[in-house]
């Protein structure tokens, strides 16, 4: 066998499990057996670090763990209870587990509401204040918050490392060719076949881009898969209901793309689900084609609130400026 000519202490399969797909193989390998659901989870508990992130993931990660309690429990079903007592030690102690785990889900679950009423709350402020949003979407490690930073000037936290990024952050994004500031936000990064555990687990956080104006598509243009992982951020965009939010695709790293597959233009267009959508190649690394991209926006922004609709103290920033084309929802 593959796991004992290796010397594996744990094998990881790259899919989800069934609780009893994990007993029924950790009892064939003789070795403990986990998927990529909990290994997703634990990439998250590492990298969460507001109270909200870590609610979350505490969340995602009970609910994960209340459907294996009778399956990781099973060695204590056949043991024997004392004088008296009804069943053995491991159905109580089941029992008790399950009940610990409900509780925790329901404290956090009630702890997660007061922070969703906030974010609505904050969300219906920027709304009375008439406040375009933007959210950044993407696939995992393609370059969000390097994006963000070099947008807004912030010191978000960006590394090589998959979900580096699991707390929304919002700055205002001044765009000078409209006058005018929008509010930027970064957001967690997708993967394919996310476990739907945490995508309800993240609502809040993923809220962000269902409600957002415009989402920034951030692809990996240098990755040779960067069709695979715009379908899967696509997939989870309409899990959440963001799939019909407009969108610019703005594929990063153009630095590290291969010189044989560099774009002729930094700015075209791409077929996206039957649509023509504005792409644009930038590097968030040396700042190529971002000023492109704050033209782009501005453009947009301009587009969706006219001159005339803006208030007294933004009309007067914009001047006399031509409206651009807009663009059309997906």
């Amino acid at each position: 066998m593959l796991a004992q000519s290796t010397g594996a202490s744990e094998v990881l399969f790259d899919q989800a499990l069934s609780p009893a797909q994990q007993r029924n193989l950790e009892r064939e390998l003789g070795l403990p057996v986990n998927d990529r659901t909990l290994l997703i989870l634990q990439i998250f508990a590492q990298r969460a670090r507001s109270h909200e992130g870590k609610l979350q993931v505490e969340l995602a990660r009970l609910q994960y763990l209340s459907t294996r309690l009778v399956r990781r429990w099973t060695h204590l079903e056949r043991q024997s209870g004392g004088i008296g007592m009804r069943g053995g030690p491991g159905e109580t102690q089941i029992e008790l587990d399950r009940r610990m785990i409900n509780d925790a889900v329901k404290r956090t679950k009630e702890r997660l509401e007061k922070v969703k009423k906030q974010r609505a709350t904050q969300r219906r402020q920027r709304e009375r204040r008439e406040s375009f949003t933007i959210s950044l979407v993407g696939y995992t490690n393609a370059g969000k918050s390097s994006i963000f930073n070099a947008l807004v000037k912030a010191r978000a936290y960006a590394a090589d490392q998959l979900f580096a990024t699991l707390d929304t952050t919002t700055r205002q994004l001044y765009l000078g060719e409209a006058g005018r500031s929008v509010s930027l936000s970064d957001t967690v990064g997708f993967i394919r076949d996310l476990p739907h555990g945490l995508v309800d687990a993240f609502a809040a956080t993923l809220q962000e881009a269902a409600d957002a104006d415009l989402l920034l598509h951030v692809v990996d243009a240098s990755n040779p898969a960067h069709l695979e992982q715009i379908a899967s951020v696509m997939g989870v965009l309409k899990d959440i209901g963001a799939d019909q939010v407009p969108q610019i695709l703005v594929f990063n790293k153009l630095d590290a793309m291969d010189p044989a597959s560099l774009p002729l233009a930094l700015s075209d267009s791409m077929e996206l689900d039957g649509h023509s959508v504005p792409r644009i190649f930038v590097s968030a690394l040396n700042g190529a084609g971002l000023p492109d991209l704050r033209t782009l926006l501005s453009s947009v922004v301009l587009a969706e609130r006219p001159v005339d609709a803006l208030p007294d103290d933004e009309r007067d920033l914009t001047g006399e400026q031509d409206l651009l084309p807009g663009m059309g929802t997906m």
